[in-house]
């Protein structure tokens, strides 16, 4: 098959710019609306994407330092939420994020298993270590874990989640009403494990799906969280501002994961992109123009002070002055340093360092016509950048029907997107092989050397 572009659709329900829930399209309740969700579920499989993506938080994002803005201090717990929108869909993937700092890996695993079997094999679970003190104080703690315990932590909750996904083998069930047997005992596993981190004895209690077991995702770009990517991850959604930038992360994470005896090609690495969409690019502009001026100067510079660890307090600071020099924290340092990068390279002061960051937090923002961007696509695409993107529309519904009426048609066009779904199950659209169970795995194995 040829090499297609994958897409994920990054679709928070309060919109993903910081003033977007203000723009007369985007509904102001839509964090919190069921019906909102759905119809931006339905409208991302009409597009063909692969699938819905959703970033979770476990503190209310209030206060000076939140990143979301307003229309973000509440919503719905991505798990919860994809498995009431997986029936209502046929081919969509649902990518959930969910905590290795702050969950035990038997109920990572048994709430993605069971949203895996809900939506026939359509689950992804997106890995993140949790960085905010907020969040710390909501799980017993006073402050965060440091940077590099976490990312351990991480690592040791992935291997025993996915041995939890191993416990029952694929052909387990044979729920023969006439003799009474209903499954093969010598079939069910338990995970026995006993690491630095977690006691885990097993088996899990949700069987695998059509798809085998839910696609891992992971987004870190530390020396840590590229470890951790390369070891376990089969999508990395990753932030860039260039295509030099994004070809170092594509390359080194291809290398780190072939030196790991890992099949590179089964990495797959999706950059965010924001896009302003517009029929021309002059109507482009007017779009993003017209989102920036809804920006509160107060909500840009809680913004500034979240992305750059929560440390760096800008209140009462000269806004069209440079940002000033932020202490380090145990947060996101990729992002810190990013945010650093972005204002140093075009000399921005803090109001236009927020109001560039203020769609999409550090990812790339394409302002122009559906061409201009499906050839920003098209160049990462095709030089070793990306193997697809993770679509941020600034505002919704009309960024993400902008972004499906116009540049999907031009990426089809071009023979770089698919025109029809390749299969069922989230592997199978992203061209993931599925995942042999590590004790059929074995068995096979020994039966073959005897």
């Amino acid at each position: 098959m040829t090499r297609k572009i994958r897409l994920g659709a990054f679709l928070p329900g309060g919109g993903q710019h910081i003033a977007s829930w203000r723009h007369p399209d985007q509904p102001a309740d839509g964090a919190v609306s069921f019906e909102f969700h759905k119809q931006l579920a339905q409208t991302a499989e009409r597009g063909l994407f692969d699938a819905y993506f959703l970033a979770d938080g476990l503190a209310a994002s209030v206060g000076g330092t939140s990143e979301g803005g307003p229309a973000r201090v509440a919503g719905f717990e991505p798990v919860t939420l994809f498995a009431a929108l997986a029936p209502l869909t046929t081919h969509l993937g649902f990518i959930a994020t969910a905590s290795t700092t702050y969950e035990e890996p038997y109920n990572t695993a048994r709430k993605f298993a069971s949203l895996d079997l809900i939506s026939q094999g359509r689950a992804g679970w997106n890995v993140v270590t949790t960085a905010t003190e907020a969040a710390a104080r909501n799980f017993n703690l006073d402050q965060q874990f440091p940077h590099a315990f976490r990312y351990k932590r991480a690592a040791e909750h992935v291997e025993v989640v996915r041995k939890l996904w191993d416990s029952f083998e694929d052909d387990i069930f044979i729920r023969d009403k006439a003799s009474g047997d209903f499954f093969d005992r010598d079939k069910l596993h338990a995970a026995d494990h006993k690491g630095e981190h977690f006691k885990v004895q097993g088996p899990l209690n949700v069987p695998r799906s059509p798809q085998g077991h839910p696609v891992i995702v992971q987004a870190g770009q530390s020396e840590d969280g590229r470890a951790l990517a390369a070891a376990t991850a089969e999508v990395i959604f990753t932030a860039h501002q260039h295509l030099s930038t994004a070809q170092e992360f594509y390359r080194d994470i291809k290398r780190r994961a072939r030196n790991l005896g890992r099949n590179p090609d089964h990495v797959l690495i999706m950059p965010g992109v924001a896009p302003f969409v517009g029929r021309t690019d002059e109507e482009a502009q007017e779009k993003y123009a017209a989102l920036t001026g809804l920006i509160r100067d107060e909500d840009g510079v809680s913004l500034l002070n979240g992305l750059t660890g929560g440390t760096l307090d800008l209140t009462g600071y000269d806004l069209d002055a440079p940002l000033p020099p932020a202490p380090p924290t145990e947060g996101m340092k990729s992002r810190q340093a990013l945010i650093r990068q972005i204002a140093d390279e075009n000399d921005f002061t803090i109001r236009q360092l927020f109001q560039w960051v203020a769609t999409a937090r550090g990812h790339y923002t394409i302002v122009g016509s559906a061409s201009r961007i499906a050839d920003v696509l098209q160049e990462w695409f095709e030089n070793e950048g990306a193997d697809g993107f993770n679509i941020l529309p600034p505002w919704l519904p009309t960024g993400l029907d902008d972004f499906v009426e116009l540049v999907i048609p031009e990426l089809q066009r071009r023979g770089l997107f698919r025109t029809e779904y390749e299969g069922r199950t989230l592997r199978e659209n992203l061209g993931l092989p599925f995942p042999i169970n590590r004790y059929a795995a074995a068995r096979a194995a020994a039966q073959a050397a005897e």
